[in-house]
């Protein structure tokens, strides 16, 4: 494997943790009122929120990160996500109370923001022609993580106790920092673009563009993050009520989510060979039915249902990605992903509290997936008004384009 690709990989695995350890406590919670009750509260709704500083800072931050990478470089900033990444949530796993807990989760928030504008801008610029591939098969590796972070976390609370569904991820986190450290510095930018020019893109068009891009920011952000954070509690409100049952919780969220993940590297696929709208209407139209089917079925209809939303909500990621690519300099893109995910993320930042807050009020995930519609028909929306230019896919033709958007 070249040095390229080594890094290219280690990136993705990035990806993976990232969002792994955003969703240990969603399933952690499970065990924690079971094995410690009273420790850190013994509901639901108040132990989740116990995340929201994490999400919080997970957003904040990311604004900075674009303007920070050109002062320090990415290369560092990188080796600070996976330690610092790993070494808070290592400690999480030994917070004597709900306050240590909030403010571990909250310094792993922190360094968890510097991977999605600083990891994102050096894959995309390495990808080259095959942007779409590219961003598809990091979508996976991420929400791999994201599959993975249920059963897992299930798994090893139900064996050796909720602490260690932090502390043993925390510790393999940090090792992957240090291959990464071991790795000589590497530039990615165009290594494997062929070295073309990026083309002049009308600026009506581009603001087009960018204009959805930031408007479906926080809708996405909100939408993602509360059905990740509610899924292993759907599958036990609805299909595993049962306390000693907290294993099969973890494999259902991971058979759902994983799914959706796998969708991802398909759609990249698609993008290299059709316009972004064109696989961005069909994965938006699917997400309001499936959230309000969701909502009010019981029973194992629910897993296949769960898979379908799963299948448009991180398929639209990779949608989201590539979007920037295609639309933004390389120059500009580093800050651009940063306000894309500082927007995304405050939407993120929200999902933790309002979920637990409306599952308390109702005593389900009935109205927390009702409101999730609402967002839903946010991205229908932005995904009409996306340009659909033929464009995209030979960009030499931009030269001869009509600023005014072609539908």
């Amino acid at each position: 494997m070249s040095p390229a690709s080594r890094q290219i990989a280690l990136i993705n695995v990035s990806h993976g943790f990232t969002h792994y350890a955003l969703l240990i406590l969603a399933t952690a919670v499970l065990g924690m009122v079971a094995q410690e009750p009273g420790r850190f509260g013994s509901d639901y709704g108040p132990i989740l929120a116990l995340g929201t500083g994490m999400f919080v800072l997970y957003g904040v931050l990311s604004l900075p990160m674009g303007w920070l990478a050109d002062r320090v470089g990415r290369r560092g900033l990188m080796a600070a996500h996976f330690l610092g990444t790993g070494g808070a949530m290592a400690l999480a796993g030994a917070a004597p109370g709900p306050w240590s807990l909030g403010a571990l989760l909250a310094v792993m928030g922190a360094f968890n923001a510097i991977y999605h504008p600083i990891g994102t801008a050096m894959l995309v610029e390495a990808a080259g022609e095959k942007v779409g591939r590219s961003v598809g098969l990091n979508g996976v590796c991420g929400n791999v993580g994201v599959a993975l972070a249920p059963v897992v976390t299930a798994a090893i609370a139900a064996t050796l106790g909720w602490r260690w569904g932090f502390v043993l991820p925390g510790l393999a986190c940090m090792a992957v920092g240090l291959l990464w450290l071991r790795e000589a510095p590497l530039d990615l930018s165009g290594r494997l673009g062929g070295g073309k020019p990026f083309p002049a893109i009308p600026r009506p068009v581009v603001r087009r563009a960018v204009m959805v891009l930031l408007s479906i920011a926080f809708a996405s952000g909100f939408v993602f993050n509360a059905f990740t954070l509610l899924l292993p509690k759907l599958m036990q409100e609805r299909l595993a009520a049962t306390p000693n049952l907290l294993p099969v919780v973890g494999m259902l969220a991971f058979a759902a989510t994983l799914f959706g993940g796998v969708t991802q590297f398909t759609v990249g696929r698609m993008l290299d060979r059709t316009t972004l709208k064109r696989v961005f209407m069909p994965l938006a139209v699917i997400q309001v039915p499936a959230l309000l089917a969701l909502a009010l079925v019981q029973g194992w209809v629910v897993l296949p249902l769960a898979a379908l939303l799963a299948a448009s909500i991180f398929g639209q990621v990779t949608v989201n990605e590539t979007m920037t690519a295609r639309y933004v300099a390389p120059a500009l893109r580093a800050r651009l992903y940063s306000v894309r995910f500082f927007v995304g993320f405050l939407g993120a930042a929200a999902a933790s509290p309002l979920v637990g807050l409306l599952h308390d009020m109702s005593g389900s995930l009935g109205v927390p997936l009702l409101v999730l519609a609402g967002f839903g028909l946010v991205t229908l929306v932005c995904a009409l008004f996306f340009p659909d230019r033929k464009e995209e896919l030979r960009p030499e033709l931009w030269t001869q384009a009509s600023p005014v958007p072609a539908e």
